[in-house]
C-alpha cells in the first residue's frame, strides 16, 4: 500500500492512502489540531491491527468473540528504568502499552490465546522486527 503525504504550510499534513483522505496535525500550540498527531496514528495502526488479527481468528476457530477492545498508550524511558531493555543504559526507549480487552463467553485458554494472536498481528510484527526505513530524494 503506497501512502502519500502533503504539507504546505504549518505543520498539518494531508495524507491519502489508496482512495482514504486522512489529516494529521500537532496539537494547538504548535499546529491547528486538525487531525491525530502521527503517534497517535501510529498507535491506531497497532491498535487496528491488532483488534482485525484477533477478530479473524475467532471467527476462524467459531469462538465467541462478541467485541475488541485495544486501548494505547506510548512514553519514553531510559534503558536502564526498564526491566526487559537491552539497550545502552543511557539511551531512551520508546514504551507502546497495550490494554486489550475481549467482550464474549471466552475460557481462560481462549482469552490467553487471543493475547497471543495480539501479538502476531503485522504491525506489531513491524515494529518489533528490524525495519530500515530508506529515504530518497526525488526531484
Amino acid at each position: 500500500m503506497k501512502v502519500e503525504a502533503h504539507s504546505s504550510t504549518g505543520v498539518r499534513v494531508e495524507l491519502t492512502a489508496g482512495r482514504h483522505q486522512l489529516v494529521a496535525d500537532e496539537p494547538i500550540g504548535t499546529g491547528d489540531d486538525a487531525g491525530p498527531d502521527p503517534y497517535a496514528l501510529l498507535l491506531s495502526a497497532l491498535g487496528a491491527c491488532q483488534a482485525m488479527t484477533v477478530r479473524m481468528y475467532a471467527e476462524r476457530k467459531g469462538w465467541p468473540l462478541e467485541a475488541v477492545n485495544v486501548s494505547l498508550d506510548t512514553h519514553k524511558v531510559h534503558a536502564r528504568d526498564c526491566e526487559d531493555c537491552e539497550s545502552d543504559p543511557d539511551a531512551r526507549v520508546d514504551i507502546i502499552e497495550v490494554d486489550i480487552a475481549f467482550d464474549g463467553p471466552l475460557s481462560d485458554e481462549q482469552l490467553a490465546r487471543l493475547v497471543e494472536i495480539s501479538e502476531r498481528c503485522p504491525v506489531h510484527r513491524t515494529l518489533t522486527g528490524e525495519v530500515k526505513i530508506r529515504t530518497n530524494r526525488i526531484s
